[in-house]
């Protein structure tokens, strides 16, 4: 192998322009203004403790027929919910509504001390339950369509096997059911954790804690390469306020009701009681097989914080004979604000709901 030949000069060319470009960059992400957290129009229906519900607005420019069962999503208690409508062209909400979907989503807002002894039977009974009669009140229905996502989605499939008579369609996206697959990192980091120590030592469980968690599960790639690389996306002021939208949304992390993540911990990680038929909410057994609406299920085949298997999981586990997985070729974030996941994934939930 011959010897690489770099010269001093040369060197100290590629320095000098690394250092411009690195100064003009930092220049562009201080004069790029403020980034919004969401971008389509929305109303307040209903607010509850820290609770938001939202109504989206119809986009007027949209001819499609409007189905008239309403879709309520129920997101993560982790993160912030405007990861679904993130940028104008990067919009799970919007390229929904352009499906002839009435949307409504749930805003957990960030829980402060005097929410530490909730439950996650005061989430799914009392939270998510009146936000589905506010719903149905509104549109005068009996039931409506679920969309649950992560962890909302687990969630939801507890809300839909306890409240059967309410929900007329279920879809689960990037959501966990088998918590111990094999290759589910998170799952075996947590199997040993003190979740009482935690809790009773903390409270409620900071924010900032769980991020860096999820971090550290890809540290190269989610707390290095990424940095790595930001000079060549700061060429222009919309690519810098999509880094900066990001970078926004993943360091916004409530903090998480200490009850709730204790229970949430123990019986869903570390008891995998959800696909056992265990989970106690409220004195009230979770089982899969009372959910006999058609469920549809999306998945990220890349997704390295629920991995495929905990997903697939749901297959074989409901009481009704309706459904239907989708495999999306990307991770657990890319499925809501990818491309390839505006053209796929939306669309294909509007035309399964509408078919039903």
């Amino acid at each position: 192998m011959p010897p690489i030949d770099i010269k001093p000069e040369k060197l100290a060319e590629e320095a000098a322009d690394y250092g411009q470009k690195l100064q003009a960059g930092v220049e562009r992400l201080f004069s790029v203004g403020e980034v919004p957290a969401g971008v389509s129009p929305r109303e307040v229906i209903y607010r509850e403790d820290k609770l938001t519900l939202y109504r989206y607005l119809p986009n007027p420019s949209v001819t499609r027929p409007v189905n008239t069962i309403p879709l309520l999503i129920v997101y993560a208690l982790v993160n912030r919910p405007y990861m679904t409508d993130i940028q104008e062209d990067r919009s799970t909400i919007k390229s929904l509504l352009a499906t002839g979907q009435e949307v409504y989503l749930i805003d957990w807002g960030y829980p402060d001390g005097a929410d530490r002894l909730l439950t996650l039977d005061d989430y799914v009974n009392g939270y998510i339950d009146r936000c589905v009669n506010q719903v149905r009140l509104r549109h005068g229905v009996e039931q409506l369509n679920l969309l649950g996502i992560c962890q909302g989605g687990a969630l939801s499939l507890c809300y839909t096997a306890l409240h059967q008579a309410k929900v007329r369609n279920l879809i689960t996206m990037v959501t966990p059911v088998d918590f111990q697959t094999a290759d589910n990192m998170l799952s075996a980091w947590v199997q040993h954790l003190d979740v009482d120590l935690l809790v009773d030592a903390q409270g409620n469980i900071p924010g900032e804690f769980l991020n860096w968690t999820f971090l550290a599960l890809k540290p190269f790639t989610l707390a290095g390469q990424k940095y790595v690389h930001l000079l060549d996306s700061l060429d222009d002021d919309e690519r810098a306020k999509n880094f900066l939208r990001m970078e926004q949304w993943i360091f916004d992390s409530p903090d998480q009701a200490g009850e709730a993540f204790r229970q949430f911990i123990k019986q869903f990680y570390q008891q995998n009681a959800l696909i056992k038929g265990r989970v106690n909410l409220g004195g009230h057994l979770v089982k899969l097989k009372k959910i006999t609406c058609p469920v549809l299920n999306i998945y990220g085949e890349q997704d390295h914080l629920v991995p495929p298997a905990a997903s697939k999981a749901l297959k074989g586990q409901l009481g009704g004979s309706d459904y239907t997985e989708v495999a999306f070729p990307g991770g657990h974030i890319g499925v809501y604000v990818s491309g390839k996941a505006q053209a796929l994934i939306p669309p294909t939930i509007g035309d399964w709901l509408d078919q039903r």
